[in-house]
């Protein structure tokens, strides 16, 4: 993720157009298809103070809407990373808070059900079996930044906006999803998509970096996010320079969330 620049506050339109909220199509039946529209793109701003609204964002300290449960690593003991909260859409307030083990500077999460990356829905939701819960108090460190020429590490805290796509790259990412329908032979042929793609995202048609996604169907496709592996990134998410996707039960209860390399 690109980070924006801080803006000064923009004197209000006299008719502001609402960027309109995504929704479930109840008709998605697995990974591939579009459990939520409109696709909206996920957009890093830098927060000038800590976010304690249950909002999307990026680091800071988890906004629960239930009790606390923050998870632990199985083969440590440790408690997770929490990298963000991200909207779950629907009627009802609900976030989605992902937490991320981290082993040499590498996250966890490359397989849905280790225990290593957990993506957890409140309120109401269900913790994953595979998930180790800490007992109450637990709380672990948040994402953080590299300083540069050091060792040292900054805790960092960005707002996701959610911000609507242009029609000609809405339709270039449809595309991009149609042409790996057909290179797993679920699809008619298409020609090979050379039109943008916006890697951080919720909602619409998904892609993935090797046209295949690591849950099955009933799961739900939910977002997709790029790391920030790099010394002069604004906050440190090593996935190798993959890409991260979030998933959700049929009933919208319980996460998944895995990454993987181009």
């Amino acid at each position: 993720m690109t980070p924006q620049e801080p803006s000064p506050t923009p004197t209000p339109a006299l008719n502001p157009t609402p960027t309109p909220a995504p929704h479930p199509t109840d008709v998605a039946t697995g990974p591939y298809d579009a459990a939520f529209l409109p696709r909206l793109e996920l957009s890093a701003r830098p927060a000038e103070r800590p976010i304690t609204e249950p909002v999307p964002k990026l680091g800071g300290e988890p906004c629960w809407l239930a009790e606390p449960a923050w998870p632990l690593s199985p083969e440590t003991g440790e408690p997770l990373v929490f990298i963000g909260q991200f909207p779950v859409p629907g009627e009802e307030l609900r976030l989605a808070y992902l937490f991320l083990a981290e082993v040499e500077q590498i996250m966890g999460g490359m397989a849905p059900d280790a225990g290593d990356g957990v993506l957890l829905v409140q309120p109401g939701g269900r913790i994953p079996s595979f998930a180790v819960i800490g007992p109450p108090g637990t709380r672990g460190r948040t994402l953080w930044r590299r300083e540069p020429g050091s060792a040292a590490t900054t805790p960092v805290e960005f707002h996701l906006d959610l911000l609507p796509l242009s029609a000609e790259l809405d339709r270039s990412m449809d595309e991009r999803a149609a042409f790996q329908r057909y290179l797993r032979h679920e699809g008619p042929e298409v020609r090979f998509p050379d039109g943008g793609h916006v890697f951080d995202h919720l909602g619409g048609l998904p892609s993935f970096p090797n046209g295949e996604a690591r849950v099955p169907a009933p799961w739900r496709y939910l977002f997709s996010f790029s790391d920030a592996p790099d010394d002069d990134d604004p906050y440190f998410l090593n996935f190798g320079y993959g890409v991260g996707s979030g998933f959700l039960s049929p009933d919208g209860l319980e996460g998944r969330f895995c990454w993987e390399i181009p």
